[in-house]
């Protein structure tokens, strides 16, 4: 990840979504060392890593309410 633009590289999958597991685990992989690089980045501006990783948890399931809400809602 490169702190100063925030941006990072993240490899494509290979796999199809219906291969769950395959796509899952390709897109974990793909996404931890930016998750680490960021809470390093937390961590070495003084937050507690585990405030930072909570912190990020919290965020992840109120974006993924927040779609699923969206796309449940019926325009008029």
């Amino acid at each position: 990840m490169n702190a100063t633009t925030g941006t990072g590289t993240i490899s494509a999958p290979t796999c199809s979504p219906k291969e769950f597991l395959a796509y899952e685990t390709q897109c974990r992989s793909a996404l931890k060392p930016l998750l680490t690089c960021l809470l390093d980045m937390a961590e070495s501006a003084g937050w507690n890593r585990r405030t930072a990783a909570s912190t990020l948890m919290f965020l992840a399931a109120q974006h993924v309410s927040a779609v699923s809400e969206a796309s449940t809602r019926v325009e008029i």
